[in-house]
């Protein structure tokens, strides 16, 4: 496997400056941010490391900076909400989505990660017309791009406007099953993250064996639990589980690689760093990772 980051952390750096450290901390592997230049919505969105929208100008330039750093792209990254209620917005994050299913085909990148989206008032059943308007045209895009979709399974259900059903539809095993029976392309696979399956009490270990072969990409970040706050709120509550680095948390990251090495995964395994007490400073956030990178190498 290769150890690498989630650009997503330094929205302060240039894009060569991401590629210098993580060439010199040792990373073998970066996933590159691909909002559209703007505003973000929310904490860890908006970074921009590359704009599709100007790619034919920034091409090259991409090319020779992995070659120089020698620091492969693991997947671009894009994690909007492509089932947003709102007809335009959700037009405009579909589009954008494409784009970078075809700047990744442009640089040779065989990974793009995202969300499926939801709108979060509505139930999972009456997502689903939309999910059916919307996925099946984003993966023949992929496919004849000769792309892989990775989504990922974050409920993104941490705030009330989310509530209160998250604005992301594949959270579990059961929604995964129903997407791939859907749409059972192979360049359509999980982005798989094991810190959100702790707080959904689903067990990371049982998923990657059943969903080994559709993994294409994962993050590494760790969770952990309060039980006092659980205690008082129930899981209905909010706040009751924090991101952490890899190791403080709740993940069991042994028996974890253990069943990744069983179903044969050999890609990107990229931390992603939301944890709050590693955002004092610039400095701060490059500690988090070479701290998670340290604690990491024991197993990947």
């Amino acid at each position: 496997m290769q150890l690498g980051f989630v650009s997503a952390l330094f929205a302060d750096l240039s894009l060569e400056e991401v590629f210098a450290f993580a060439a010199d901390e040792g990373f073998a592997c970066v996933e590159l941010m691909c909002w559209s230049p703007g505003k973000a919505d929310r904490r860890y969105a908006g970074v921009t490391h590359l704009d599709v929208t100007r790619l034919d100008e920034q091409a090259s330039r991409v090319r020779e900076l992995v070659k120089r750093h020698g620091v492969a792209i693991s997947g671009l990254g894009y994690y909007p909400n492509p089932l947003d209620a709102d007809e335009g917005h959700r037009r405009f994050v579909v589009d954008h989505l494409k784009r970078v299913i075809a700047a990744a085909a442009q640089l040779g990148v065989g990974v793009v990660n995202t969300f499926v989206g939801r709108d979060s008032v509505r139930s999972l059943e009456d997502n689903w017309p939309l999910f059916r308007a919307v996925w099946p045209d984003v993966v023949r895009h992929a496919e004849a791009s000769g792309v892989r979709i990775g989504l990922e399974n974050c409920p993104m259900l941490f705030s009330r406007d989310e509530w209160p059903g998250g604005k992301n539809l594949a959270v579990s095993p059961a929604v995964w099953r129903a997407i791939f029976r859907e749409i059972p392309s192979p360049n359509l696979g999980l982005n798989l993250d094991p810190s959100h399956l702790v707080w959904l009490h689903i067990d990371e270990v049982r998923c990657v064996r059943e969903f080994g072969p559709r993994i294409v990409h994962v993050h590494a970040k760790d969770t952990r639990i309060d039980g006092d706050k659980l205690y008082e709120q129930g899981v209905l509550g909010l706040g009751w589980h924090t991101p952490k680095l890899p190791g403080l948390g709740d993940v069991r990251w042994g028996p974890f690689f253990s069943a990744l090495t069983d179903a044969g995964y050999r890609g990107p395994v990229c931390i992603e760093v939301e944890d709050r007490a590693f955002e004092g400073s610039l400095e701060d956030r490059k500690r988090s990772l070479r701290q998670s990178k340290r604690f990491l190498e024991q197993f990947a």
